[in-house]
């Protein structure tokens, strides 16, 4: 992050990333104006090139930002109490849908993103989202109760079955949101047919289900 944009006074920040947020949402990277985000948030061109030194490191800035606000926020309010896996699962569910409606332009701006064709800021993404992954599994997977599962089961590759069905069902809406130009509120569909093959998984791995 950009110490020099974060000792900017806080009334300040919000709305450039606001009118950053969005101009990237509504146009993608390629299309969107800084003239229309210094605009919108009235401030000079100057000084937004002061903080940022070009249109590329304000596209990921705002990225890295808010993947981080969005995780803090989501692991904060998740239930680790809950050590059964697929019940945790469910409650990711919905504590994404309530993210979704708590913030709508993150969201969408994070849509967008996730269907950014622009090569100039992918790789750059790519690698913030492995990482994100990565960590994000290990935490989600703490904890879990594993006498659950059936006799002689070899758990770790259990678990990457699991996350990768999650992740390919994902991909499969996030592809069907791009054709369609779904907005946030046409995911409830989404999510209760997750809870379908949540549920499917369950029985699949789980004694006596």
């Amino acid at each position: 992050m950009s110490s020099k944009f974060l000792s900017l006074n806080q009334e300040k920040q919000e709305r450039i990333l606001n009118a950053a947020l969005k101009e990237f949402a509504q146009k993608g990277y390629e299309n969107a104006s800084t003239n229309e985000i210094v605009k919108s948030a009235e401030i000079s061109k100057g000084l937004l090139f002061h903080y940022f030194n070009n249109k590329k490191e304000l596209y990921l800035f705002l990225y890295n930002h808010f993947v981080e606000v969005l995780m803090e926020e989501f692991f904060n309010e998740l239930d680790f109490s809950e050590r059964d896996i697929f019940e945790r699962l469910k409650s990711l569910m919905i504590l994404k849908s309530k993210l979704m409606i708590r913030h709508p332009e993150v969201f969408d701006f994070m849509m967008s993103a996730s269907m950014e064709a622009s090569e100039e800021v992918k790789e750059a993404m790519n690698s913030t989202n492995t990482e994100l992954m990565e960590a994000s599994y290990g935490r989600l997977f703490e904890n879990i109760d594993l006498t659950k599962f059936q006799e002689g089961m070899d758990i770790q590759r259990t678990i990457n079955i699991i996350m990768w069905t999650l992740k390919g069902f994902s991909n499969q809406e996030q592809e069907k949101a791009k054709k369609l130009h779904k907005g946030l509120h046409d995911f409830n569909d989404a999510f209760k047919e997750a809870e379908v093959y949540i549920d499917m998984l369950r029985k699949s791995f789980y004694k006596n289900q």
